[in-house]
């Protein structure tokens, strides 16, 4: 029973299900919701019989639908009934009414008619007037516009190009963007690039006609700057001189220059001439427009190039520059070479500095110093080939001061230039040594005019003209009265005024090198030297080694340099005088004239000594003995009486040098002599000697020894004159007493008389006089071999020859 209670439970609960699926489902349908396919399938899709039981239900609700409609008909007949027949009697007044209102239509529309025409006319009025203000306002648009356009042209025709720019720059950007839809704004648009181009040719052209003029310009413009420079520095100079003045009027007068520079912006006025004119300081604006060059950076600035500009005008100043600083080949010959090439290069940088000073990134300190540094190099390179070629003191002094006035203008401008000074040292050397060939031929020239022989003096006034020019002092020749001779000649004092001119000259170049006192009188010094050291010694050496210079003039050279030996400490004193550096001072350098006085004096010496042998040398040489006769003339030889005469003479004129040198001329003239004497009775082309050979000579040593103790030279002590001969008078003595056993028996000893005789000199010596003894006994008796004395004699010499052969042997054994 539960089971079965349960089961009908289930199906009552899916029968109402199923009524409220088709209730829900009719609902659907009643609402008109589309698609119905969703709802129409829910109800076949449940059980076989689904469909006839919707359809029951849907039946149902048709008749359920019908009994409401049928309900209200029925409540609104009535009234339905009654609007149709108040409708039926408003017919007939509607049909009145429809004649009326057409009647009044009618009578309207031929009263409008003329209404309308005119307004019709008004509208076509009011057309007309909106066109007109429509084209008023688009023309206030345009007309700036054209005005605009006009405005560029003009400015394009008087070439007013940044105007032109910025006149297209308001174009673009503030009345084109106005009226962009019209053709003629863009063909005005078109036009504006072309025209940009344009201007930037134009401005181009022009810049590089601007390089072109500051090129031709730019000698012009550093001749101006470097007058400029000098100018300021003689008018500094003279006021610092002026302030170093006494006070009063030279104060007052000073004082007033002053003021009178303080007045004025730039010098107008040089200093160089005292004849010279005033004339107007150009400056670089006024010798060349530099309006192009701010033009072009000011258009390629707004057109946004201004990189390419700087570029390019950098690019082409550095061509300029190589340019300009490529010099002559001919630089080297004139003042003016190096002039024209300092000018255009100060020309060069004074436009570089003015440019980099008015505008702004065209150039920079950088570039500029850059630059600077490139031609400096290149400058110390050119200076230092062209001035080797310079060969003129005069022309080097004018390139170092053309190279100061040039470091002191670029100075100005801000460029450093410690390198040219250092450059100019060393031109200074190079100055020095053209000095040092040009002091060379006036030494040699005052020397081949020098007579050699002391300066006469006749009065007073002569005397005071050589010692002006000359620091003589001799309290002993004081004493004496005129007319009188100083002892040196005429070439002293021009060498000592000459050396002072060359300080002088030496001094030009040291000014203006910003150096101190003490650097200049070392510089001094040191060039001082080399001109003793080098340049006169150099002279001296050659003047001394001349054959035309005789023994005279050889002993007058002695007196000289002895003379400026002394001089030279007056040398160091005008030093310092002129550069007011005391001699004291530690660093302070010496002079080397006392070295180079006394080198010449001993090279005078030898010489001396050598030409006193040569002239001996040249009276041997017409020495004509006999060797072979019989007995002597009893008389000395002429020719050695002539060489003794000339050399007493000669001993005479040494009078004047000191004692020393005349006793070792004398020493060695008579040693010289001994020696030649003895050479020419041992040469070994002479092949025999007779005895009155050999006394003649005996009388020639004679006279040599009475020569010798003449004293021809005073100081020599005792006979030491004579010890020049006494080889000569042993051997002489050995042949003329024929004391060979006495040599033979003492030879060896100290107490020797002939202790100076060399055994191969007697072995030599005679062989000689026995080969003259055989020839002369062959020529005085054919029978003469055989007298018992004679061959005695030969015997006898046969025998000493021997032993003396022995002696000479034994020594060269020994040895």
């Amino acid at each position: 029973m539960a089971r079965k209670s349960k089961s009908n439970l289930s199906e009552m609960y899916l029968e109402e299900n199923k009524d409220q699926i088709y209730e829900n489902a009719l609902a659907e349908i009643q609402s008109f919701e589309l698609p119905l396919g969703t709802t129409l399938r829910s109800v076949y899709d449940d059980q076989p019989n689904a469909h006839q039981k919707f359809m029951e239900k849907l039946d149902a609700c048709i008749r359920n639908h019908d009994r409401e409609i049928e309900k209200m008909c029925n409540f609104h007949h009535q009234g339905f009934v009654d609007a149709i027949t108040e409708l039926l009697k408003v017919r007939a007044d509607a049909e009145k009414l429809k004649v009326q209102v057409t009647d009044t239509n009618r009578r309207l529309q031929d009263a409008g008619k003329e209404v309308i025409a005119q307004t019709e006319e008004i509208i076509r009025c009011r057309v007309q007037q909106r066109n007109i203000t429509t084209v008023v306002e688009k023309l206030q648009l345009c007309l700036p516009v054209l005005e605009m356009y006009s405005k560029l042209k003009e400015q394009m025709s008087v070439k007013r190009y940044y105007s032109a720019l910025k006149t297209m720059e308001q174009l673009e950007n503030l009345y084109l963007p106005r009226v962009s839809q019209y053709r003629f704004c863009q063909i005005m648009m078109e036009n504006l690039p072309k025209l940009r181009e344009e201007i930037k040719e134009i401005s181009m052209s022009d810049l590089k006609d601007f390089l072109e003029s500051i090129r031709k310009h730019s000698d012009r413009i550093g001749e101006t700057a470097m007058k400029q420079a000098q100018q300021q520095k003689t008018f500094s100079t003279a006021l610092q001189k002026q302030n170093n003045v006494s006070y009063g009027r030279n104060m007052h007068l000073g004082r007033n220059r002053i003021l009178e520079s303080k007045n004025e912006i730039t010098l107008k006025r040089t200093f160089e001439d005292e004849d010279e004119h005033d004339e107007e300081v150009l400056t670089a604006q006024d010798l060349v427009d530099f309006s192009p060059v701010y033009r072009c950076l000011h258009i390629y600035s707004v057109l946004g190039d201004g990189e390419i500009f700087e570029n390019y005008y950098r690019k082409q100043r550095r061509k300029q520059a190589r340019l300009v600083l490529q010099p002559q080949s001919s630089m080297h010959e004139t003042v003016e070479g190096y002039r024209r090439y300092f000018s255009q290069i100060v020309g060069f940088f004074v436009v570089e500095d003015h440019i980099l000073h008015v505008t702004q990134g065209l150039v920079t300190r950088t570039y500029t110093d850059e630059l600077w540094n490139m031609a400096l190099s290149k400058i110390i390179a050119v200076l230092r080939t062209h001035s080797s070629y310079c060969s003129d003191p005069d022309l080097v002094l004018e390139l170092k001061n053309l190279i100061v006035v040039f470091a002191d203008t670029l100075q100005g401008y801000g460029f450093p230039v410690n390198r040219l000074f250092d450059l100019l040292f060393e031109i200074r050397d190079q100055y020095n040594e053209t000095l040092l060939k040009k002091w060379s031929g006036l030494f040699r020239d005052i020397f081949e005019a020098d007579n050699y022989s002391p300066i006469p003096v006749a009065n007073e006034e002569e005397y005071r003209i050589v010692i002006s020019k000359f620091p003589f002092q001799d309290p002993e020749l004081d004493k004496q009265s005129f007319p009188k001779k100083l002892p040196m000649s005429q070439s002293v004092p021009q060498i000592y005024m000459q050396v002072k001119e060359f300080i002088y000259a030496s001094l030009k170049f040291s000014e203006s090198l910003h150096r101190s006192s003490t650097e200049i009188d070392d510089m001094l010094r040191k060039s001082t030297n080399l001109l003793l050291t080098r340049t006169l010694s150099s002279c001296l050496q050659n003047l001394i080694k001349k054959p035309h210079i005789g023994l005279t003039e050889l002993v007058q050279i002695i007196i000289n340099t002895t003379h400026l030996e002394q001089a030279c400490k007056y040398l160091e004193d005008f030093i310092s005088n002129i550069t007011n550096i005391s001699q004291l001072t530690v660093h302070t350098a010496r002079l080397y004239g006392l070295s180079t006085f006394k080198d010449a004096r001993h090279a005078a010496e030898g010489e001396i000594y050598t030409k006193l042998n040569q002239k001996i040398d040249e009276f041997i040489q017409i020495a004509d003995y006999d060797w072979t006769m019989s007995e002597s003339d009893g008389r000395a030889s002429g020719y050695l009486m002539d060489l003794i005469n000339f050399l007493r003479s000669t001993f005479q004129v040494f009078t004047h040098l000191p004692g020393k040198v005349a006793q070792t001329a004398c020493m060695s003239a008579c040693q010289h002599l001994s020696m030649s004497l003895m050479q020419m009775l041992l040469d070994s082309e002479l092949k025999q000697i007779s005895m009155g050979a050999i006394q003649q000579f005996n009388l020639d040593v004679i006279q040599c020894e009475l020569f010798a103790s003449s004293e021809p030279v005073p100081g020599f002590q005792g006979d030491t004159l004579q010890l020049a001969f006494i080889d000569l008078r042993q051997l002489l003595d050995l042949f003329m007493v024929w004391d060979w056993s006495t040599y033979l028996a003492d030879y060896g000893q100290a107490t020797s008389k002939y202790l100076r005789v060399n055994p191969s000199t007697a072995l030599t010596l005679l062989e000689k006089v026995h080969r003259g003894m055989k020839d002369s006994s062959k020529k005085n008796n054919i029978f003469a071999q055989f007298r018992k004395n004679d061959r005695d004699k030969q015997k006898l010499i046969e025998t000493v020859v021997k032993q003396l052969r022995s002696l000479v042997n034994g020594m060269s054994q020994h040895t």
